[in-house]
């Protein structure tokens, strides 16, 4: 048996912490008056997850993880914990007679029931006050009130909230202004898409068991390739990653006014955590600053005055450390401190990396494996990309592509549909491009969402801070990037999307435009992420100056994405009724907000591969409190094994598609 991974409860409330400890986290709903205050915390580099949700007084709600220490610098730009009521932008005078638009009007059953969602616009744009009222199949009515959706500045319509229940399906609305304007139009079904093939008799599916740590995702796909040698092949991806490793580190004295941060020039797990410091007091006046080193055990003899009291400051044992030639270790300041306070004698301190997984978790540079299917893996069919886990805490993405897998080759000989899919795509999956973080994630610190390369200076890098390191993968592409001048990364280095030192810096991001690279029939690419329950494509940043895109894909290009979106959601639906929201399906621009250099833009832009983003982990409807609740990124295992049975479902519908596509 398998060990069964959970992800471990965010604190309520911050734990009594030493100072080489990281604050606790809390994942929390964080609420601010509009959108240009959620901006705001975008460019701040605060982690916020893809949970968005405008309210109907103009504000906005966003899901975040943080802790004590940056939810109070958050407070700063006008953000507060759900459901206090952050302070409210004043509104505009509406016009004396607005002029409104429905771009549609929509209704889905679910598992929950009947739910309504319209998106319209006014002329009188935000300062519209626009209610909608509907009618039922059977004599049902409802009314609702709708919310401005503001970006950047720019007034992009008005939308509910979040989808409305509805007694019965609706059939007609009508949308009425505050101004005088009023609208009609007829409801239509959603997602409308085409039905998915049903199953042959025996199809096999429902293979994942549990959360899956990088060693067993590998082993999985080196499994089915054994099992499977005649349609699979394994791809050894050519760039390594850092590995889940780190240098060893002790604080040494008591900060921020007397302390030194001791760092191991090997790794941890190469010698590093085997390394020892002491600060001792020679015992006689007039002594000086000296180290020496013992075997392993580093010794500081502070320097001592006439009183035979230590007199050595922080900067001084720092600068005696990085002079003494031959040390395994690497001797800085603590973060701000100017280094002027005088260090006191310390018994012996041992170094550790601060990584707790077993001793069977590899801490060598970890291979990226991607497993390909098909009958005819030359070229020649249409290539398909999944691609899971750029950020290490998403634990349910790697598990849609494993279960992908699985149902395409334990039925290719028994379904015909799915023997179709294999004779016509050439499909590449990669259940985890960021091994490293994943494991740090499972191990040590489940909100991790970065891998573990820390580019930090080294007053940037004392352990306390060892939970903010990293690069956010997904913010480390070449197209619409931070350098590029686009929103929705961070140059800090302790950003939740910190973007890297440059374009590509890393390891995991090089891995997935090598394939694009190296494999030109790939057509179609999906790159597996949650939570929020969204489907979204190109183009996903923009320069913030003005609200200017990356280039929009062509009317009849953006038809076939919402087409084919439409399509796969409806595979999604069947599996157990839930249905991705009109409104989070699109362009991400449109529906989310800007994510700079991420990496379905450069599939799109410079490689022409039609690139999905899944966000998986839809909200659940809770009929108690008529509310709707999210997941999160590590739910019970049995909502993330239903999330992963429903988005595998998604992923062969995408598979579909590109079965029947033909080049224009």
């Amino acid at each position: 048996m398998g060990t069964t991974f959970m992800g471990a409860a965010p604190p309520s409330a911050p734990a009594v912490a030493g100072p080489a400890d990281p604050e606790p986290v809390s994942l929390v709903t964080l609420s601010v008056p509009d959108r240009a205050a959620m901006e705001r915390l975008v460019a701040s580099g605060a982690d916020l997850t893809e949970r968005v949700r405008p309210q109907r007084d103009g504000s906005v709600q966003i899901d975040a993880v943080v802790t004590q220490s940056q939810l109070a610098d958050l407070r700063g730009l006008g953000a507060t914990l759900a459901p206090d009521t952050p302070p409210q932008a004043s509104a505009k005078a509406t016009a004396a007679q607005d002029q409104i638009v429905i771009e549609r009007a929509v209704w889905y059953k679910s598992r929950d029931g009947y739910f309504l969602s319209v998106e319209a616009s006014s002329s009188a744009a935000q300062a519209a006050t626009l209610t909608v009222a509907w009618r039922g199949r059977r004599g049902t009515t409802g009314q609702a009130e709708m919310v401005a959706y503001v970006d950047a500045g720019a007034y992009l319509g008005h939308q509910f909230s979040t989808p409305v229940p509805a007694a019965d399906e609706p059939q007609s609305i009508t949308v009425t202004s505050a101004g005088g304007g009023k609208a009609d139009a007829r409801v239509k079904e959603w997602p409308d898409g085409e039905r998915p093939d049903r199953a042959g008799h025996g199809y096999q599916k429902d293979f994942v068991t549990q959360y899956m740590p990088p060693s067993q995702l590998n082993e999985r796909i080196k499994s089915l390739h054994r099992r499977f040698p005649k349609l699979t092949e394994l791809i050894a991806l050519p760039y390594r990653t850092n590995g889940y490793r780190r240098h060893a580190q002790a604080l040494i004295g008591t900060p921020p006014g007397a302390a030194v941060v001791i760092t191991s020039n090997a790794y941890g797990s190469e010698g590093g955590n085997d390394l020892s410091v002491e600060l001792v007091d020679p015992g006689a006046p007039g002594r000086p600053l000296q180290v020496t080193l013992n075997g392993k055990l580093v010794t500081v003899s502070l320097a001592t005055g006439e009183s035979g009291a230590p007199v050595s400051t922080s900067a001084q044992v720092v600068a005696a450390i990085n002079a003494t030639a031959g040390l395994p270790v690497k001797a800085s300041l603590y973060r701000t401190d100017p280094g002027a306070g005088v260090l006191t004698p310390a018994p012996s301190t041992q170094l550790d990396d601060f990584l707790n997984a077993p001793a069977d978790v590899s801490r060598a540079p970890a291979q990226v494996l991607a497993l390909r299917i098909g009958t005819r893996r030359d070229g020649s069919r249409t290539g398909v990309l999944a691609y899971a886990q750029e950020h290490a805490r998403e634990w349910v993405t790697p598990l849609v592509t494993i279960e992908a897998a699985e149902r395409l080759l334990r039925n290719s000989g028994r379904d015909k549909a799915t023997r179709r899919l294999l004779d016509r795509t050439d499909i590449f999956i990669v259940p985890t491009v960021n091994p490293d973080g994943a494991n740090y994630s499972f191990y040590d610190f489940n909100s991790q969402r970065k891998n573990m390369t820390n580019h930090c200076p080294p007053q940037q890098s004392d352990p306390a801070l060892r939970n903010s390191w990293g690069v956010d993968v997904n913010r480390n592409y070449a197209v619409g990037s931070l350098s590029d001048g686009y929103f929705g990364a961070s140059a800090s280095c302790q950003s939740g999307t910190y973007a890297g030192p440059a374009e590509h810096s890393e390891p995991e991001s090089r891995n997935v435009m090598w394939l694009a690279q190296k494999y030109r029939n790939i057509r179609f690419a999906m790159n597996v992420h949650s939570y929020g329950g969204y489907f979204m494509w190109p183009p996903g940043a923009y320069q913030l100056n003005g609200r200017v895109t990356l280039p929009r894909p062509t009317a009849s290009e953006e038809a076939y994405f919402l087409r084919s979106a439409r399509t796969i959601e409806q595979a999604i639906v069947a599996e157990r009724g839930t249905v991705i929201w009109p409104q989070q399906t699109g362009p991400v621009t449109d529906v989310l907000y800007s994510a700079a250099g991420n990496s379905a833009d450069e599939l799109w832009y410079d490689h022409g591969v039609y690139g999905w983003d899944f966000e998986v982990g839809a909200d659940l409807w809770n009929p108690a409190t008529r509310t709707w609740e999210g997941v999160g990124f590590q739910p019970p295992f049995e909502e993330g094994h239903a999330e992963a049975q429903e988005f595998a479902a998604g992923l062969i519908s995408l598979i579909g598609v590109a079965a029947d596509y033909r080049e224009p």
